[in-house]
């Protein structure tokens, strides 16, 4: 939601030299007096001066954090209490297969919160199964769904089979690994997230669906979705397009999550069908040389991090929201900022990205072409 553009706002007046001015103006006014530079009551009246500007700049301040715009921490939590509370930290969850060692002539009981840990981990990253698994009788596999006991994004990017360390032995099984992709871990949700979630928040109380309503009701699912498109192709048919934060891809366990949020009896209209799908991945790649101003050699090795982390926070940049064309004048725009004199870009060109699709990079090229003349 676009910020209307306002004046900066202020309560009270908290320029240095203005606030002097009213102070000596109103000294002569009481006393008669006209008062030159040098006199010890100008450098008196300088001195509270200086007092009475810092408590009128804190005013400012206070004041300010009262309003949305400038809300920060527990303030903005208050401005969103009740109504939209903040998204607490959430753990990463998967899906992890239980092997057993032989076909059981009775079933055999996984126990809810039965505790795995990846590869390597130690036992200092844990996740637990969410429910009571059984694998029936005959058969030697079952799936679970397994959350880490450390809310935050700690536990996301584990990848199929990273976790496979049984951390609480259980007679007969074989072996654990997750089939999925750890996701949808977040940290608490920050302030901008959040101050723009209690701005959307009027959206959600209209029973007519609108777009900016579904938008709401699907951050409300995770403090890990940054961004929400909702389109309607068809009367009365609305797909709602989830992204998370670092332009991950949402699993299906999330993409579930939204629709249970969604499908509510209290947010849905009646004649609405919603639909909930990850968002499609258009891949892009990154070729560039970079070449640093001669007068600048000393400064080179500052320069080359300097770019190689341009280039990072453009890759971030372009998958942290739908519907972001792959534009390459922010790269150059980047890289240029970070110190380089000049790039030659022959990837990424120009590509639109609709709404429905977020843009994803793949391989990534940053050559150094050394030193060069203006």
């Amino acid at each position: 939601m676009a910020l209307v553009e306002l004046p900066e706002i202020k309560f009270v007046e908290d320029d240095a030299e203005k606030v002097f001015g009213e102070m000596v103006t109103v000294f002569q006014g009481f006393t008669g007096e006209t008062l030159n530079r040098a006199d010890p009551e100008m450098l008196a009246l300088r001195s509270f001066a200086q007092i009475i500007i810092q408590q009128r700049v804190l005013i400012n301040r206070v004041a300010k954090g009262e309003l949305l715009r400038y809300a920060k921490g527990i303030v903005l939590d208050y401005l969103g209490d009740p109504k939209t509370p903040i998204l607490q930290a959430e753990p990463a969850i998967s899906i992890v297969r239980f092997t057993l060692s032989i076909p059981l002539v009775t079933p055999q009981t996984i126990p809810v919160g039965t505790r795995l840990a990846p590869e390597g981990a130690e036992g200092s990253l844990l996740f637990a199964t969410k429910v009571s698994l059984t694998i029936p009788a005959g058969n030697t596999t079952a799936d679970v769904l397994v959350e880490c006991l450390t809310p935050g994004v700690i536990g996301n990017g584990f990848l199929p089979g990273q976790i496979n360390t049984l951390i609480d032995p259980l007679p007969f099984v074989a072996s654990v690994t997750n089939l999925t992709t750890t996701a949808g871990g977040a940290d608490t949700e920050d302030d901008d997230s959040y101050r723009e979630r209690i701005r959307m928040a009027p959206e959600s109380f209209s029973t007519a669906g609108p777009e900016e309503g579904y938008k709401y009701w699907a951050k409300t699912a995770s403090a890990a979705i940054v961004d929400v498109a909702a389109v309607s192709e068809a009367p009365s048919e609305v797909t709602v397009i989830p992204l998370l934060e670092g332009g991950i891809i949402p699993t299906q366990v999330v993409l579930n999550a939204v629709d249970e949020k969604i499908n509510s009896r209290k947010v849905r209209p009646l004649t609405d069908k919603v639909t909930v799908k990850a968002p499609t991945a258009v891949t892009y790649n990154i070729n560039i040389t970079y070449y640093i101003n001669r007068d600048r050699a000393s400064e080179s090795e500052i320069i080359k991090a300097a770019v190689n982390e341009a280039v990072k926070s453009y890759q971030l940049w372009q998958k942290s929201k739908l519907g972001r064309d792959v534009n390459p004048s922010e790269l150059i725009w980047r890289v240029m900022s970070a110190g380089a004199l000049r790039v030659v870009v022959t990837a990424p060109t120009y590509v639109n990205i609709t709404e429905l699709q977020v843009a994803q990079d793949a391989t990534v090229n940053v050559i150094d072409g050394g030193l060069a003349d203006d």
